[in-house]
C-alpha cells in the first residue's frame, strides 16, 4: 500500500522534518517537509542517504551476546528475550553489590533522552551523560554565565541577518538545512559573512571576509574587538546602558589588547579589524557574532565563547531581527509542553556524580549532560567511587572521548558494557551485548517539543516495519527496566502510547500530526521587546562580571595567556567534520561511505615540502598518547601552524567492512584534557609530528 508519512529526520542531531514517501511497504522518496519553509522540500546528503541505511545489511540485525574477548568479534545471535534477560540479570546483580551509581549511561542525545534519564534515576544513578557534553559544554556554561540560558535555548537569526561572524562554524558543511536556507537567502539579499579559521572550509568560500587566524587565538581576536568597540564607543549604548553589568570590569580589562598587540598574537592585520570593527557596528543590531556549536577546542574555551557572546550584547543584538534571540515555550502563549517520563517522582539520589559535575570539585558544567571526557580517569581511579557498568546508547566513547587507549583500558574494568545502537560503533564492538535499535524510519518516536520564535511540536512517525530483528530505543529501555523491578517508571506498551500519554495536557492529539507533520502552539513568532527581556542571571540582566563564575571562584576576566606556537617539527591538530558524515555514526552508510570513505591529513604546503612529504601519500601522525597512519592532503589552504582531519574515521569494527580500518581516529592521538571552567574537551589542544614513511 502506497503512503506518504510526515516524519523526522535522524541521521544528525539537525532532526529535520521530513516526507517519507512509501511503495509496497518500502521507503521509496524521502525529501523535506514541504510544509516547513525553512526546509524547501531540501535534504542534506545524510539525510538523502538515510534510505541507504534502513536497507543496509551490515547493520545490527538481531541482539548478539559476546562469546569471545572484548573486541575480538566473536558473537552469538540471540533472542530478545534472551538479550534482555542477560542484561537485567547482570544489572541487578551490579546494582544490589554496588548500588546504581556504579551504572553509568552514555548517550547521543535524542528525542527520547527522557526515557533513559528516567531509567538512570529510577536505579538510583546520577551517572547519564550525553554527546552535548563533549560537544558544547563550555558554550553551555558560558551562555549561562552571561545570560542564564543554555546554549540549546538560544537561536540566530540567520535569515534577516545584515551581518553574521563565525569562529570556526563551518555552517555549510555542518549541515543544518533548516539552518543553511535561511542563510543563504540572507546572503542573496545582501548580508555578509565574516568566516574565522585556520583552515579554509566551503563556509570559507561563501564568506565577504575571511581570516586565517593563528590556531588558538580566536580569544585575542575578541579581546581586540571589544577594545576598539568600547574605545570608539560603536556599542549599542542604550541597551548596554539597560541591561549590562560590568562593562567597567570590562573596559579596565581590555585596555592593554590593542589591535596591535592582537595582530602579533594572531597573524591578522591591524587595520583590518579596525575597519571590520567599524563596518559591524554600521548594521547593529542585526548581527550575529555566532556562539558556536562544537565549542571543544582549548582549556580556556568558556572565556572564548563568552568573548563571543559579550560582542553580542556590546552590538546591542540579543532580542533583535536578524540577531540572536531566546527560544519561546508554550508557556508563553499560556499552554502546556509535551510531558516528559522524567517529571515522575524518583528515590532519592544521594552520592555525586561520577565527573563531580554540580560538586565543589567541578561547580560550573550543567550535570544534565555531564562532563564525559572524565569517566576513563573516574572508572581507573574509582573516584568518587568504582564504577561496574556502561550503556552506550547510540553513542561511542571509545571514538568520542580523547585518547581512546586510556579509555579503552578503562573499559576492561567495568563487568558489564551494553550498546544499544543501530549499527557497529566501536563501542558496540568493544560490548558484552548489542541491542539493535530500529531506524528512525522504522520507528515512531518521542514528541519534538520544538522551542523557538515559534514554539510547536513535531512528531516522528513510523513509516515501514523494522526490517530486521530490532527494537524501538523507549521499548528496550522498558523491558530491561522490568527485568530489574522498575517497570512502573514505564507507563506504556507500544511508542504510540507513550507518545499519547506526552500529548496529555497539551490540547492536541496524535491524529493532529497528521496532516503536516507538526503542530504550532500559535500563529505568530514572539520576539520580546527589548525593554522587556527576560533574563535568567540572579541579576535579571547580562553579566559581563558574571556572578555565575565569580560565586564559583572563577574570575570573569581572568589574565590572558599568550598562545605559543608548535615546537620545531610539531603541528596543532584540528578536528572537524563535512557535510557527508555525523560525528562517528555514518561512515559505513552506503552512499556516504561511497562519497568519503576515508579522512586526510591537510597540511600545508610548505610545511610539506619541508618534511618531504607528497600529496596523497601515506603518513605517520604521533602524538604523545597514540599514532597512526593516514594520506596527507597538501594544501595552502591550511595555516602552517595546524594539521587537520576529519572526525570519525578509522572505525574497528571488522562488520561494518566499509568504514574498518578506513583512515585514522582523532581520539587515537588527542591527550584527554579540558577546559576545566566550562566542562568541554580541549580537542585542539593536542601536538603531534609528521613523518613520511
Amino acid at each position: 500500500m502506497d503512503k506518504e508519512v510526515y516524519s523526522i529526520c535522524f541521521m544528525c542531531s539537525m532532526r529535520c522534518p521530513i516526507k517519507v514517501k512509501v511503495k509496497d511497504g518500502h521507503v521509496d522518496w524521502v525529501e523535506g517537509n514541504p510544509h516547513v519553509a525553512s526546509m524547501n522540500r531540501s535534504l542534506c546528503p545524510r539525510g538523502a542517504a538515510g534510505k541507504s541505511m534502513l536497507y543496509d545489511d551490515q547493520r545490527v540485525q538481531s541482539p548478539l551476546i559476546r562469546v569471545g574477548e572484548r573486541g575480538s568479534g566473536n558473537w552469538r545471535k540471540a533472542s530478545w528475550d534472551e538479550a534482555i534477560d542477560y542484561v537485567g540479570t547482570n544489572l541487578k546483580e551490579i546494582i544490589d553489590k554496588n548500588g546504581g551509581h556504579s551504572v553509568v549511561c552514555a548517550e547521543r542525545t535524542q528525542l527520547s533522552t527522557h526515557v533513559s534519564k528516567t531509567f538512570m534515576r529510577a536505579i538510583g544513578s546520577p551517572n547519564h551523560f550525553t554527546h552535548d557534553a563533549l560537544c558544547k559544554g563550555s558554550v553551555n556554561t558560558a551562555c549561562r554565565s552571561m545570560f542564564g540560558y543554555v546554549d540549546s535555548q538560544i537561536g540566530v537569526g540567520y535569515g534577516n541577518t545584515k551581518h553574521i561572524v563565525m569562529y570556526g562554524r563551518n555552517l555549510f558543511e555542518s549541515i543544518g538545512v533548516k539552518e543553511v536556507n535561511p542563510m543563504m537567502k540572507a546572503l542573496e539579499n545582501g548580508a555578509k559573512l565574516t568566516y574565522i579559521d585556520p583552515r579554509v572550509t566551503i563556509t570559507a568560500s561563501k564568506a565577504h571576509r575571511y581570516w586565517m587566524i593563528r590556531p588558538g587565538t580566536d580569544l585575542a581576536l575578541n579581546y581586540a574587538l571589544i577594545h576598539i568597540i568600547l574605545k570608539e564607543r560603536l556599542y549599542d549604548a542604550a541597551f548596554v546602558s539597560k541591561w549590562v553589568i560590568g562593562l567597567p570590569e570590562l573596559q579596565d580589562f581590555v585596555e592593554p589588547f590593542t589591535p596591535a598587540w592582537a595582530e602579533k598574537e594572531t597573524g591578522i592585520p591591524e587595520y583590518e579589524m579596525v575597519t571590520f570593527a567599524r563596518e559591524i557596528s554600521k548594521d547593529k543590531p542585526s548581527v550575529a557574532f555566532h556562539f558556536g556549536y562544537r565549542g571543544a577546542n582549548h582549556t580556556n574555551e568558556i572565556y572564548m565563547r563568552r568573548s563571543i557572546l559579550i560582542l553580542n550584547a556590546l552590538m546591542g543584538s540579543v532580542e533583535t531581527k536578524g540577531g540572536i534571540f531566546f527560544k519561546k515555550g508554550p508557556g508563553e502563549l499560556g499552554r502546556k509542553p509535551a510531558r516528559k517520563l522524567v517529571s515522575q517522582e524518583f528515590p532519592e539520589i544521594e552520592v555525586p556524580r561520577f565527573d563531580k559535575a554540580g560538586t565543589k570539585d567541578f561547580p560550573l558544567p550543567d550535570p544534565n549532560h555531564g562532563v564525559g571526557q572524565i569517566l576513563p580517569y573516574a572508572i581507573l581511579n574509582e573516584d568518587p567511587y568504582p564504577l561496574k557498568a556502561l550503556i552506550a546508547y547510540r553513542m561511542d566513547p571509545l571514538m568520542s572521548i580523547a585518547d581512546s587507549t586510556q579509555t579503552k583500558k578503562a573499559f576492561e574494568k567495568l563487568d558489564l558494557i551494553v550498546s544499544i545502537d543501530i549499527n557497529y560503533s566501536n563501542t558496540a564492538w568493544y560490548s558484552d551485548v548489542i541491542l539493535p535499535e530500529s531506524t528512525y524510519f522504522e520507528r515512531t518516536d518521542s514528541v519534538q517539543q520544538a522551542n523557538g520564535l515559534k514554539p510547536q511540536m513535531f512528531l516522528r512517525k513510523k513509516a515501514v516495519e523494522p526490517r530486521y530483528d530490532t527494537l524501538e530505543g523507549p521499548i528496550i529501555l522498558k523491558r530491561i527496566g522490568e527485568k530489574i523491578g522498575i517497570g512502573n517508571y514505564f507507563p506504556y506498551e507500544t511508542m504510540d502510547d507513550l507518545v499519547n500519554w506526552q500529548l496529555e495536557g497539551t490540547g492536541f492529539t496524535m491524529a493532529d500530526f497528521e496532516k503536516k507533520g507538526f503542530v504550532a502552539y500559535g500563529p505568530n513568532q514572539i520576539l520580546w521587546d527589548q525593554d522587556n527581556i527576560k533574563f535568567k542571571t540572579a541579576s535579571g540582566k547580562v553579566e559581563f562580571k558574571s556572578s555565575l563564575l565569580e560565586d564559583a571562584g572563577f574570575e570573569s576576566f581572568p589574565e590572558y595567556e599568550p598562545v605559543p606556537s608548535p615546537e620545531d617539527g610539531k603541528f596543532r591538530l584540528v578536528i572537524g567534520r563535512s557535510a557527508l558524515h555525523t560525528h562517528i555514526s555514518t561512515q559505513n552508510v552506503p552512499y556516504l561511505n561511497e562519497l568519503e570513505g576515508e579522512n586526510k591529513l591537510w597540511i600545508n604546503t610548505a610545511k610539506a615540502n619541508e618534511l618531504g612529504i607528497k600529496n596523497n601519500e601515506v603518513v605517520e601522525v604521533a602524538s604523545s598518547v597514540g599514532k597512526g597512519m593516514i594520506k596527507a592532503f597538501v594544501t595552502d589552504m591550511i595555516h602552517p601552524e595546524a594539521v587537520f582531519m576529519l572526525h570519525g574515521f578509522g572505525h574497528e569494527a571488522t562488520r561494518a567492512k566499509r568504514s574498518f580500518n578506513k583512515g585514522l581516529a582523532d581520539s587515537l592521538l588527542q591527550k584527554n584534557i579540558y577546559d576545566k571552567v566550562g566542562g568541554s574537551p580541549a580537542f585542539h589542544d593536542t601536538f603531534v609530528t609528521v613523518t613520511p614513511l
